[in-house]
């Protein structure tokens, strides 16, 4: 018995300090904790796939998706479409999810196999706050999510000036370099593998018949992107950009 009422206490005060971490970066109380706790559980730390966060990150990318278009839209009336859609695909990238999601101190919630090093290197942080987003939508509904993401995430954290006149295209930044100094290049995919219940891509960029960088990523256009981001980072290092 004693050990019943030890192990009850232990999950009320668990279950307490998480709800005023999530108070703090979601700017109202939660009314059921259980989404939230899923939503911050990463698939390599369950026993089952099942437990993971990644249906809810599924609900919370198309939530996202579809505010961020719309605030867009009215934020920018004169703006084409082809301009529109660049200037959502910047903020919803997985890289700037993830810088979002480090900067807001989900990296300390989120639950993963600390094991494996490679997890706090990739996009993890950036999926769980499309969970997290997803985890908001039903227990708030899409009123509370539309006012949480506009005022916690775009206003608090991206910076639209500075995204706007930036290019976050690293292929085509990688493309003009070779074609500025007559290089031939090409982007190979060399590795299709199962990771848990997604397919993991990792492309290869060949520069003149020799591996320049590779990247990793859950379908190819995200792989190539981050390959090229290396190779950018590997010339600049290198003052050959």
């Amino acid at each position: 018995m004693r050990r019943l009422i030890n192990r009850i206490l232990t999950n009320f005060s668990s279950d307490k300090q998480l709800l005023l971490q999530l108070e703090h970066i979601l700017g109202f109380t939660p009314k059921h904790i259980s989404y939230y706790q899923l939503a911050l559980m990463h698939r390599s730390k369950p026993e089952e796939a099942t437990d993971s966060n990644e249906r809810l990150e599924f609900l919370g990318d198309a939530i996202l998706g579809a505010i961020i278009a719309e605030y867009l839209f009215k934020k920018y009336p004169y703006q084409s479409e082809g301009y529109l859609t660049e200037l959502r695909s910047r903020i919803v990238r997985r890289e700037t999810m993830n810088n979002v999601a480090l900067r807001m101190g989900l990296n300390k919630l989120v639950k993963y196999n600390q094991n494996d090093r490679s997890l706090s290197r990739s996009h993890i942080f950036g999926n769980a706050l499309e969970a997290l987003i997803g985890a908001v939508y039903l227990d708030q509904g899409f009123i509370k999510t539309r006012k949480f993401i506009l005022n916690q995430l775009v206003r608090e954290y991206i910076d639209l000036d500075t995204m706007e006149s930036t290019d976050t295209n690293y292929k085509n930044q990688l493309l003009s370099w070779a074609q500025r100094n007559n290089h031939t290049m090409s982007f190979d995919t060399l590795e299709e593998k199962m990771d848990a219940t997604r397919k993991l891509f990792t492309v290869g960029i060949m520069v003149n018949g020799e591996l320049m960088a590779t990247g990793t990523g859950y379908n190819k256009k995200e792989a190539g992107q981050v390959a090229a981001k290396n190779a950018l980072d590997k010339l600049n290092a290198s003052k050959l950009l």
